[in-house]
């Protein structure tokens, strides 16, 4: 990547930012995906700082068991460390550990790659059990609350499952925890919209009715999802693999969907706005869901640049809308937003 790697450093000039590095990523075979998620990752600031802290702090201490999180934080040492401001990385060792940790990693389809990042809540169990705390946490036998890392501290939010009894109208609530949204897409829409059908009121009866506590019957209810707490970093998943049981397979939704640069969160249950600014996106190429590529978009320094595996350009602000998707079903165009990394503007404004 010596001519691209100067490319991008004569392209951005004096602009480019001190300190600041732009590795592309080796490919071992379908691993696009996961160096797209990788590159996003990295250039959410907060959480690369964090762990470059984490790497400095436990690199000496030799009872710190490998994991994805002690993987995670030896490639984005080495890629802030490089000598060179561009170049190539082979995340060999995080690859390897993550094949190791999840066998759907070690299948050569794009999808389940995918699907496997996803669903599998082992892939950011590593960084529960070791970051900012001791592995071990049971005292005297009981076994203690899971340890709130920074992992925690970033990408979890809150959300309050309501459910208002139609007899009573005794509300119930639940909360759960989240680090991502999977939004249901519909073709013309955006993700405000996609936002407030997540939020919207479900009506709950025949065979769906709701167990009343206080009515101690199945009754007929409303039921809705609000937000109770933003998360700091957003990530919203848009559901672009779909199973047509006509078909019985899945097939990929090539629908626009806008996504802003700036976004205001306002289905939560403060209802106060929360502001949040785009500086990833993870983007499918392909008309398929078992076979394409992925690349990603990040915002770095007010620079709009484009990851394709080893190679990293810089491309105009402008570029990013040409990701939203097709208006129409059949089109040449089959570069479409994936899973999108949002920055509360509120904690950027904090760091």
């Amino acid at each position: 990547m010596g001519a691209a790697g100067s490319k991008l450093e004569k392209a951005l000039g004096d602009q480019f930012p001190e300190g600041e590095r732009y590795f592309g990523l080796e490919n071992f075979g379908n691993t696009c995906y996961c160096n797209s998620v990788l590159q996003a990752l990295y250039f959410c600031v907060p959480f690369r700082e964090q762990l470059l802290e984490y790497y400095a702090d436990n690199k000496n201490i030799g009872d710190v068991e490998e994991n994805l999180l002690t993987c995670l934080a030896d490639l984005f040492t080495q890629i802030s460390s490089q000598k060179k401001k561009t170049g190539v990385i082979a995340p060999k060792r995080f690859v390897q550990r993550l094949k190791k940790q999840n066998e759907l990693f070690r299948s050569y389809m794009h999808q389940k790659e995918a699907r496997a990042a996803k669903s599998d809540p082992g892939t950011s169990s590593p960084s529960e059990k070791t970051a900012n705390g001791p592995k071990n946490a049971q005292a005297n036998g009981v076994s203690k609350e899971p340890l709130v890392t920074w992992v925690h501290k970033n990408f979890q939010g809150i959300l309050t499952n309501e459910t208002r009894c139609l007899r009573c109208e005794t509300v119930t609530a639940r909360d759960e925890t989240f680090f991502d949204l999977s939004l249901d897409i519909e073709q013309n829409s955006s993700i405000t919209s996609c936002l407030k059908n997540f939020s919207s009121t479900e009506t709950l009866n025949a065979e769906d009715k709701f167990f009343c506590d206080k009515c101690c019957s199945l009754q007929e209810a409303q039921k809705r999802m609000k937000i109770k707490k933003p998360p700091h970093i957003l990530v919203i998943h848009l559901k672009r693999f779909k199973y047509i049981e006509q078909l019985g397979r899945y097939k990929k939704l090539s629908y626009r969907v806008v996504f802003p640069l700036e976004l205001k969160l306002s289905n939560t249950v403060e209802d106060a706005d929360s502001e949040y600014s785009l500086f990833a996106v993870v983007v499918h190429v392909g008309s398929g869901p078992n076979h394409g590529h992925y690349v990603s978009l990040v915002k770095s320094h007010n620079h709009w640049l484009f990851f394709d595996d080893e190679n990293v350009e810089m491309i105009d602000e402008s570029a990013v809308q040409t990701f939203f998707g097709s208006a129409q079903e059949y089109s040449s165009n089959t570069d479409h937003g994936y899973i999108l990394f949002y920055e509360s503007l509120a904690s950027s404004d904090k760091s």
